[in-house]
Formats: structure tokens, sequence, C-alpha cells
């Protein structure tokens, strides 16, 4: 019996969330049709210039947003930040500090520390039933 493989594709979308952009910056062409898997790991391993451009300089999706703002994407939207931002303007953000970045970055770190707390917790009874 013989084992076809066909070749898996995504959505544009997904691609894009995959390499972390946002879909509308992307090129025509990338947003036209499907992306293989072989393309995919392609676009990672060797980026192109529109690819290294959009990572570096933006617009960047919400979630690749609240990463280098360090809040969650709850936190953006509880802080009005509803569009997609570019580098400079995160960068502008991080320097004005506005209460509401403090307030998330602060929330975040919480919901970070009381996770380690649960993980080491958990860790611990396992020790103890070893």
């Amino acid at each position: 019996m013989k084992s076809h493989q066909t070749t898996q594709t995504m959505k544009p979308a997904t691609a894009a969330k995959k390499l972390g952009v946002y879909l509308e910056a992307t090129p025509t062409e990338f947003r036209a049709g499907e992306v293989s898997r072989a393309q995919l790991d392609e676009l990672q391993a060797n980026p192109p210039e529109w690819l290294r451009e959009l990572r570096a300089e933006g617009p960047h999706p919400r979630p690749v947003v609240a990463e280098k703002l360090g809040v969650s994407i709850s936190g953006l939207a509880r802080g009005g930040v509803t569009e997609p931002l570019t580098t400079e303007q995160i960068e502008a953000l991080k320097q004005e500090q506005p209460e509401w970045l403090v307030k998330e970055r602060a929330t975040q770190a919480e919901v970070r520390k009381e996770g380690a707390r649960i993980k080491k917790r958990n860790a611990e009874r396992a020790a103890a039933q070893d």
C-alpha cells in the first residue's frame, strides 16, 4: 500500500499568526493564497526583507504588542489599545508610562507570581507522592 503525502496548507491569517506579524501589513501575494508548511518553514528560517521589516518595525498584532509591553491582551483592551501598533508607538507608550500600563504590568506580574507559586506547590506534591 502506497501512502501519498499531501501538502498541508494553511490560510494566510494562520501563517501570519505563526510568524508573529499583522496580516494586513503583509504583501498582497502572501494574503492571496494558501501557505504550505514548507513555505512557512522557509519563511521562518530565511525571512525575506518584508518579513524582517514587519517584525522590526510593525505594525504588530495584539499578542506581540501585549508581549512587548509586558501585559495581557485583555489588559491592552482595558487600556484602550485595540489597533495594531508600530515599534515606535510601543516605545512611546513605554516612555510615557500611562496609568493603565503601570496597573496592567503590576497585574501581569501578580499573575506570573501566582502561576509560579502553583507550579512549585504542584511539584512539591508530586515529589511527596513519589
